[in-house]
């Protein structure tokens, strides 16, 4: 797990020296703390040269283009393992972040077509598949996370991809006469002729879900998609392709099996991407919350590992309705392992507010993302590698609103948002038309409280691209609901588990993600994911997964109501401290910056305790934003010295 950046400056002009890409690495020397190594490059003449990370040097030389690494040490903590790493003949410079789980199943078919590796991490035989297959064979062959620049300095292109899922983030901007690309976005202030401003025209869609599909608030800076790669020519001409797609997945129609066999299947599958997810050279452990994926990953991990004794970390908190505690014990005692487990409290929301929102370089999309930053903190005192149960919920359908698509006249959810939003009784049709059930079914704000908050709000626009999204998506309603969850919703959640986590340099893994675990999804019924078979006649979503849970920790453990990782908002906010952070800092941002009104927000301040759950979630929002705003588009804020 490590981070990238570089650029090329698109009129050839030749780099004088390496000041700037020094800088865009320290910023995000996070991500990567153990080396770091920088190659500059002309895609044009062929010519590429090594410069000292850590003092600044003379490029120049005709040298237009330049690639910088810093290295998270996972697999082969030698100096072999160094990136930017370069091919045999020196014309294949290849960084790389991320975990291939299968690369060295291609390690010997290598080695016969004549490869001689130098090292034992995963970057050579990528590096290797790609000096056989080429980049979109070696792509397919991937099973993995990851981000991978490649500067071929014979075919004089430059490609920068992201894995299929959106594990690991990749940025891209053009500004003046360069191309750059980055990990994170915040190695883009030190670009000449870029500041980070605000893209306007994103507003209305944050607003109403908290965050941009696949997108950024920044103007200019844009989030490569999840399956797609970037082809950078000389003179800065740039082109983008997708190697992967979600909707080729067509759920098929199986034989007629019983559902302890779909089990059996499902847990080998499971059992092999987790088996393939213990490969490391440091300590690893689980992040468990007490429900059921973290569960499940923790006791495959467990069952698995050399020592025996795995271990979690958790975050709980002294409130009950919030904290999974309970669960997180009985996973312990079933399981014997040791079980690290930390308190949230009000005081360190407050006091990491900021810092998370530097990390995350967004306004917090969820109000547990501190958690996981705390969570990713304290990990770091025992592990360097946590696997996560991310994923889950996207790939096997386990939110309630899959019961809300799959049975639009019977959702309760749905009649609940018919009652909070409808203002004139046409608008009903807007709820039951497909397209728009399924993408409201992920907004984290009601309409109304969004046109109050923003009086030129624009519903229409903000859904806008998520509506096309799913308009070319296929299936079953089901599926397609998957296929959406898992194209919008799924990448925000795996960007601020990569950006917590890495913030502290924790690499984090997401077994349910395994290319073959979700391939092996869509091949399940169903009626074995969403099931009614749970004792009681209610809706049960994720079933096969509960069932598989229930037979490890009891039926009363998997089958008990969702709880997510709620956050006490109300009473965090009801603090002295942070009543006075919201109103000596985010009601006076709210009103200069004036995309807020501030009547409202004002209004809503004033009155938390009585709030409604759904006032407060827009509160949350609104807070949320005006710090991230005041931390970049101000640049109110100095990094955390760890």
């Amino acid at each position: 797990m490590c981070g990238i950046t570089g650029y090329i400056n698109t009129n050839s002009k030749s780099i004088s020296d390496s000041s700037r890409i020094i800088s865009m690495l320290q910023i995000q020397r996070h991500r990567g703390p153990d080396d770091s190594g920088i190659r500059a490059f002309n895609l044009k003449t062929g010519r590429s040269k090594a410069f000292n990370s850590q003092e600044v040097s003379n490029i120049e030389d005709g040298l237009d283009g330049v690639l910088g690494f810093n290295r998270l040490s996972i697999l082969d903590l030698s100096a072999n393992g160094h990136q930017p790493m370069v091919s045999p003949n020196g014309k294949v410079i290849l960084a790389f972040n991320g975990e291939i789980y299968n690369a060295f199943d291609y390690k010997q078919e290598l080695t016969d077509w004549g490869y001689v590796f130098k090292s034992t991490s995963d970057t050579e035989v990528v590096l290797a598949l790609y000096l056989k297959y080429g980049l979109q064979g070696m792509l397919s062959k991937l099973n993995g996370m990851f981000a991978i620049v490649i500067a071929d300095l014979d075919k004089q292109e430059l490609y920068v991809a992201r894995d299929r899922f959106g594990i690991k983030p990749m940025y891209y901007v053009t500004t003046g006469n360069t191309f750059a690309f980055s990990s994170e976005l915040k190695s883009f202030k030190y670009l000449e002729g870029y500041s980070f401003s605000l893209n306007a025209s994103k507003l209305d869609e944050y607003l109403l879900f908290r965050n941009n599909i696949n997108d950024t608030l920044f103007d200019g800076i844009k989030s490569l998609k999840p399956g797609h790669f970037i082809t950078y020519t000389q003179g800065g001409n740039l082109s983008i392709k997708q190697f992967f797609n979600v909707n080729d997945y067509n759920r098929e129609i199986p034989e007629v099996v019983s559902l302890q066999q779909e089990q059996q299947k499902l847990e080998s599958y499971l059992d092999k991407s987790v088996q393939s997810q213990l490969m490391s050279d440091v300590k690893l452990g689980c992040q468990l919350s007490g429900g059921v994926d973290s569960s499940l990953v923790t006791w495959l991990a467990n069952k698995q590992s050399k020592s025996g004794n795995f271990e979690s970390v958790s975050i709980v908190f002294d409130d009950e309705r919030f904290s999974e505690e309970k669960y997180i014990n009985e996973v312990r005692d079933a399981l014997d392992i040791t079980a690290h487990k930390f308190l949230l409290d009000s005081d360190y929301y407050l006091d990491h507010f900021e810092d998370a929102t530097w990390h995350l370089e967004a306004p917090l999309n969820h109000p547990n993302t501190i958690g996981i930053y705390m969570l990713s903190q304290r990990a770091k005192e025992y592990v360097t590698v946590l696997l996560s149960g991310e994923g889950a919920d996207e790939v096997f359908g386990g939110y309630e609103r899959f019961y809300d698509i799959k049975y639009p006249y019977g959702g309760l959810n749905l009649l609940r948002q018919i009652k909070n939003n409808i203002k004139q009784p046409s608008q009903i049709f807007d709820y039951f038309n497909e397209a728009n059930r399924a993408v409201m079914s992920t907004a984290f704000m009601q309409t109304d409280l969004a046109q109050v908050l923003r009086p030129q709000f624009n519903k229409q626009k903000a859904a806008m691209d998520r509506k096309s999204l799913y308009a070319n998506l296929t299936g079953t309603r089901f599926d397609r609901q998957v296929k959406y969850e898992m194209l919008s919703y799924l990448p925000d959640l795996l960007i601020r588990q990569d950006k917590m986590s890495m913030a502290h340099s924790i690499e984090n893994r997401v077994p349910f993600l395994d290319n073959e675990v979700v391939n092996h999804s869509f091949t399940i019924p169903e009626n074995h994911l969403l099931s009614r078979k749970n004792g009681n006649g209610t809706n049960t979503e994720k079933y096969l997964l509960k069932q598989m849970t229930a037979d490890v920790f009891g039926h009363q453990f998997a089958f008990r109501d969702k709880m997510g990782f709620g956050i006490p908002l109300r009473e965090f906010f009801l603090k002295d401290k942070f009543n006075q952070y919201l109103n000596d800092k985010i009601l006076p941002g709210v009103k200069s910056r004036a995309i807020f009104d501030n009547k409202t927000v004002n209004s809503w301040v004033g009155n938390i305790k009585g709030l409604k759950p759904r006032e407060l979630e827009a509160l949350w929002v609104v807070i949320a934003f005006e710090t991230w705003a005041s931390v970049y588009l101000d640049g109110n804020y100095n990094p955390p010295h760890k």
